[in-house]
């Protein structure tokens, strides 16, 4: 069985997935050099930690995790209830902290809602494929989704929880949702934003539209990062001012230069063409995962692929969209790439998914 899965498994998966962490690992090599590699070490550790996981998850039935999301959702819904009453980290309450380690269960939400929602999805659709459209149970998925999401942006991280709707939304469409609620959906997005920007958003939040909108009404304050890192993507030009040497990274103008601005580190330390070859990478990643979602032996296994792929997508966009001044700044990390223990682990185990159902895949049915 283990041959099996071997011969059918989508390797350019596993290939980008290492080649981008190989990027991370040297553009934190530079970003943390006056920090004595701390944060270096400790992403080395968790990629200790996440390899080894990553095989046990490749060789799970996936069909046996979907099983048991209903359990594994109850048990993220308290954790992100419990993770609101802890100590503010940078104005949002979204880690515990158990001795040297600090744990995200926003980050390992992700892949028990696209889970659980598969498992409500499949349920639903046992008596047709078309029950999904029918009001009350499509209202029923959208409450499951949504109780999770409202609790991530009490945190408040508005970022993550964005990434959670687009996830949702590649789920729906490969579900079959009619085209009648996605125009609606929409209708509903354009009349909600401007009232979600006057009457619901925080100050802080509205300061980031308006600093993305016009960096410049704040150069000194709000707009002071999104200005350093188009400085840093652009002063790289075409192969980089060499790792170690670059003007905003090591002077102290980029920051945080390991997590949310990574990207613009190494646009100025390694260049366009590096920049270009990770963004290459991370098309490669998506577009095979939207194909182990189509080729997939049953339902299961094309709404997990399609809800990973919505989430590498929108960490994708986001992040190099605001390193370049393109979208507005939320704290998106660049997945595989920039610092964070548990969003490289969660990334790992969505890897790892993708890896088990194509794996599972039948030969017969794979498209030329």
């Amino acid at each position: 069985m283990k041959r099996k899965i071997l011969k059918n498994i989508e390797w350019g998966i596993l290939i980008c997935t290492f080649l981008l962490v190989a990027v991370g690992l040297v553009a934190l090599t530079s970003a943390t050099q006056n920090a004595e590699y701390e944060e270096l070490r400790k992403q080395i550790i968790w990629l200790a930690i996440s390899l080894p996981i990553l095989i046990v998850v490749i060789f799970i039935d996936y069909e046996a995790l979907v099983k048991i999301s209903p359990i594994l959702y109850g048990i993220i819904l308290v954790l992100l209830v419990g993770v609101l009453f802890t100590g503010a980290i940078n104005g949002a309450t979204s880690w515990f902290d158990i001795g040297a380690v600090s744990f995200q269960p926003a980050e390992f939400a992700k892949i028990i809602v696209i889970l659980f929602l598969t498992w409500l999805i499949t349920r639903i659709q046992q008596k047709g494929r078309d029950e999904i459209n029918r009001i009350l149970k499509l209202g029923l998925i959208v409450v499951a989704f949504a109780v999770p999401v409202l609790l991530i942006v009490e945190q408040p991280d508005y970022g993550t929880a964005i990434a959670f709707v687009v996830s949702f939304v590649f789920m729906l469409f490969v579900a079959g949702i009619r085209k009648r609620y996605i125009i609606t959906a929409i209708l509903l997005i354009v009349v909600l934003v401007p009232t979600l920007y006057f009457f619901v958003l925080p100050e802080h939040a509205k300061t980031r539209i308006d600093v993305y909108l016009n960096p410049d009404i704040d150069p000194r304050g709000a707009g002071y990062n999104i200005i350093q890192s188009k400085l840093a993507v652009g002063s790289g030009q075409l192969l980089g001012m060499g790792l170690f040497k670059g003007n905003q990274t090591q002077l102290g103008f980029l920051y945080p230069k390991t997590t949310d601005f990574i990207f613009a580190l190494i646009s100025e330390e390694m260049g366009f063409i590096v920049a270009a070859g990770i963004i290459i990478l991370y098309v490669i990643l998506i577009t095979k995962a939207i194909y182990v979602a189509k080729t997939a032996k049953d339902d299961m296994g094309s709404y997990i692929a399609m809800g990973i792929a919505g989430i590498f997508f929108f960490h994708m966009i986001e992040n190099i969209g605001m390193t370049m001044g393109l979208l507005p700044i939320t704290g998106v990390p660049l997945p595989f790439v920039s610092y964070g223990g548990s969003a490289l682990l969660s990334n790992f185990i969505m890897v790892g998914l993708l890896l088990n159902i194509s794996g599972k895949r039948q030969k017969a049915i794979f498209v030329g």
